[in-house]
């Protein structure tokens, strides 16, 4: 019996900052149905749902994936949330799979909503991650967090703000054919040398939006699949890793390449190319959808996961290695993280968004000739790590 585990259907809402017109169980309902529409499929045809709920406290909310459980049609259905930080979203869709590949369902809805900007401070509210004692007085934060590791790795390198601006000018590129992103424009690496400082290097732009908004994924085995799905995208890699919660342990003499030219991700993207038959990604994999709220992360992940050596993808991408048009490797088409980071939603969002290229229903955002997309979820300042890669084909497991 095939263990081949597919995507049948997606959905995503617009993100924005507000979504006034709806309540967050409503969202919820809204990408639940969507996917379900996408897939052909009706409530009765799920087994089990995963629910994609990253911090509740940006809405006063306490667990509220309790409050979605009957919008989502989870009524009667075994439902697990899913909660690894900013990786909660790729964790998700891993925990669909593995409930599929096991066996033990045939189908899974992957839903989750995200209401962010409904708190006055959300940096506050990630802050408290942060270790009472040792950490969180410094004052460390998300972004004083990067910014040590984007400073760091400039410094190693060789490279300027100039070459992390690159990266956003990509992206906001890439996103003006995303009907979904948050964050879109024909902006210059002068727009972004000019956006406020926020913490050296990063300035404003170098940074994430905090997005709103919802989205669903439907999951199956292959008679699912043969029943709902023409075109199906297969799940065939799946990886995840953690490493330790102190931060100060990832950045000694010893264990700085572990921050800086993030090891972790390497080890992941290792585990998930070597299920998926990939040996070279820079051949093999057309299309990438990473998890990039800062413009320091899309250098360094396509660095450890192979498409190019370490310390050179910001060359790279003066010479539009990484462009959708002309380039060797169509890098975030979305525009990514960069552009729309709805937390609980993002890594999400990612696969979805890879595996619709592979489906060849990415709309204006296509890439031609997509056989395999990988994506990916970055959790609590790179603690956690997960990687999924989609192909057109299910490979023997």
């Amino acid at each position: 019996m095939s263990k081949a585990v597919a995507v049948l259907g997606t959905f995503q809402t617009p993100f924005k900052t507000y979504h006034s017109q709806h309540t967050f169980a409503e969202q919820a309902q809204l990408a639940a149905a969507g996917a379900l529409h996408d897939a052909g499929m009706t409530p009765d045809d799920i087994d089990a749902i995963v629910f994609s709920l990253a911090p509740t406290h940006f809405m006063g909310v306490a667990d509220a994936d309790r409050w979605s459980i009957d919008g989502i049609f989870g009524a009667g259905k075994p439902i697990l949330r899913v909660h690894t930080g900013g990786a909660t979203g790729g964790s998700a869709v891993q925990t669909a799979y593995n409930l599929v590949h096991s066996g033990l369902y045939r189908s899974v809805l992957i839903v989750g909503a995200e209401r962010i900007a409904e708190t006055p401070d959300a940096q506050h509210v990630l802050n408290l991650i942060f270790d009472v004692f040792y950490e969180r007085d410094m004052p460390l934060s998300t972004n004083t967090g990067v910014a040590l590791w984007a400073t760091g790795y400039l410094h190693r390198y060789g490279f300027t703000q100039e070459d992390m601006a690159r990266v956003v000018v990509r992206a906001r590129r890439n996103a003006l054919k995303n009907p979904n992103a948050h964050l879109k424009g024909d902006i210059t690496i002068a727009d972004v040398m000019a956006s406020p400082m926020i913490s050296y290097p990063l300035k404003l732009f170098d940074i994430c939006p905090r997005s709103s908004g919802s989205a669903a994924m439907v999951v199956g085995n292959m008679d699912m699949a043969k029943r709902f799905c023409a075109r199906p995208a297969f799940i065939n890699g799946v990886a995840s890793r953690t490493t330790t919660y102190w931060i100060g342990d990832r950045m000694t003499p010893s264990t700085d390449s572990d921050f800086i030219d993030f090891e972790l991700a390497g080890i992941v993207g290792d585990a998930c190319k070597r299920q998926a038959g990939i040996t070279d990604p820079l051949k093999q994999i057309q299309v990438t959808e990473f998890y990039d709220p800062y413009s320091i992360m899309t250098p360094v992940q396509l660095e450890r996961l192979g498409f190019c050596g370490p310390g050179t993808a910001y060359r790279l991408e003066r010479d539009g290695y990484w462009n959708v048009e002309g380039g060797a490797v169509a890098v975030n088409p979305s525009g990514g993280t960069l552009c729309t980071n709805p937390i609980a939603v993002t890594g999400l969002v990612r696969a979805i968004d890879a595996s619709k290229q592979v489906m060849g229903r990415a709309g204006t955002m296509q890439v031609p000739d997509v056989k395999n997309a990988l994506s990916s979820a970055v959790g609590g300042i790179t603690q956690f790590y997960n990687c999924t890669i989609f192909g057109d084909e299910p490979i023997a497991l």
